[in-house]
């Protein structure tokens, strides 16, 4: 039997983020789209649960969103390199993940939708995000390595493992592991069933009222960035702890 290292199949890859760096800020806009889809579609749910994406098999998925009398779901498939979606009566579309613009992205993933009969508007300034370009016009973000975009996935294979077992000693009230497109970030939160005192708001283009209900109770959150040096107010609002 050949020897086949772990390292770079299963376990703890490498990500240096100065090497994937530019790979991480189109995954980053890419996501959001897909996460605004599941947003607009989905019924709320507290703490912002409804938006999140799920680490699978193969990348990132949304699970089932309701459409109509009928489901659909996105997912990044981050072996085959590919965006698929894919409907309940059984219709699917996929496009390529390679270097592109942002916005041939935006528009190649509403012409599949529309070619498959999802009627579906979503608001394209970029959340979390300082002086975001709306998705329509972002020609600054367009690279794509596979590698390192199949390293960060093995990587949140790995996180998201551990973060479950994290979870199931808990038994209070406890979020998912999930995938943040606004931040980049795979998290899990506990919670201590205590008010917190209203958070201050300003994050940049996330509503004040959804920052305050999402953080309304005290929380302490273990979470993975998969971009460095962002959102250091969030780690603030992470550590609001029990």
């Amino acid at each position: 039997m050949s020897h086949v290292n772990r390292s770079e199949t299963a376990d703890w890859p490498e990500l240096p983020f100065g090497d994937w760096s530019e790979t991480a800020a189109t995954l980053h806009m890419w996501t959001q789209i897909v996460g605004k889809i599941r947003l607009t579609q989905t019924p709320w749910t507290n703490h912002s649960w409804h938006v999140p994406l799920y680490v699978n098999a193969r990348g990132l998925g949304t699970s089932l969103i309701p459409y109509e009398g009928k489901a659909f779901e996105i997912d990044f498939d981050f072996l085959n390199h590919q965006l698929v979606i894919q409907v309940t009566d059984g219709a699917r579309q996929s496009l390529p993940l390679e270097p592109r613009p942002v916005s041939d992205f935006y528009h190649d993933v509403f012409q599949a939708l529309a070619a498959l009969d999802l009627d579906i508007r979503i608001h394209t300034t970029p959340n979390e995000i300082a002086d975001g370009i709306p998705f329509e016009k972002d020609t600054v973000h367009h690279h794509y390595d596979r590698d390192f975009a199949t390293r960060f996935w093995r990587a949140l294979v790995q996180i998201d493992r551990v973060f479950k077992e994290f979870r199931s000693r808990f038994i209070g009230k406890c979020s998912p592991v999930h995938f943040f497109w606004g931040s980049f970030d795979l998290a899990v939160t506990r919670f201590s069933g205590r008010e917190a005192p209203p958070h201050p708001g300003g994050v940049p283009n996330f509503p004040d009222w959804v920052a305050r209900e999402a953080y309304s109770h005290e929380v302490s959150s273990a979470g993975f960035w998969g971009i460095r040096g962002i959102h250091e107010d969030r780690i603030l609002m992470k550590m609001r702890t029990m």
